[in-house]
């Protein structure tokens, strides 16, 4: 008997394939031109980023993950710029785990993708700090378009949901495979 496929493994095949098809080269360069804009708004709200990267200037990242890649210079102003090609990178990011829906999940729990890194030690350790203590202040930026208290509203939603949605994939992946013959510990109900 066939066990019923989970409908996030049937959106992972469907991603696969939509992951084969290259988009033109154009459009990738816009999208890599948006997301350097909006690194570098995110990083102009935290000065000790800022000047962190300004030590690194000059140095180049290079972030990869399946087909696609994205070259990163940490500018002297303590920014990033798409990194001319040729240029050897000083550091390599690679995300090992395929899977777009696996990503999703780990990010919903608040982990951090596994990653392969590979080159100057101290300019991984930057970027870690980056990644661990740099946030975007969404309902700041939102206040400046629509005002404080919608901004307010709309960004305690914003957590609601994903509060809602860590919980979710807390739950589901701690709820063992159909079939698998565990029973829940004492006192652990929940109501239906």
């Amino acid at each position: 008997m066939e066990t019923p496929k989970s409908p996030f493994s049937l959106l992972d095949g469907v991603i696969d394939k939509l992951g084969s098809v290259q988009p033109p080269r154009w459009l990738q360069e816009e999208i890599q031109r948006r997301l350097v804009l909006l690194l570098n708004h995110v990083l102009q709200q935290e000065p000790e980023a800022m000047a962190r990267l300004a030590r690194q200037k000059s140095r180049i990242a290079l972030l990869q993950w399946r087909k696609f890649t994205l070259r990163l210079q940490a500018t002297p102003a303590g920014l990033l710029d798409i990194a001319p090609d040729g240029q050897v990178p000083d550091l390599t990011l690679t995300v090992t785990d395929d899977s777009p829906i696996s990503l999703a999940q780990a990010a919903m729990r608040g982990d951090k993708p596994a990653v392969r890194i590979e080159g100057d030690v101290q300019f991984a350790a930057e970027i870690n700090w980056l990644v661990d203590h740099v946030r975007w202040d969404l309902e700041d930026d939102l206040s400046r378009i629509i005002g404080d208290t919608p901004a307010h509203y709309v960004a305690t939603a914003a957590r609601r949901v994903a509060e809602t949605l860590r919980g979710f994939v807390a739950r589901k992946g701690a709820q063992p495979a159909p079939g698998a013959g565990t029973t829940s510990p004492p006192g652990d109900r929940t109501a239906s």
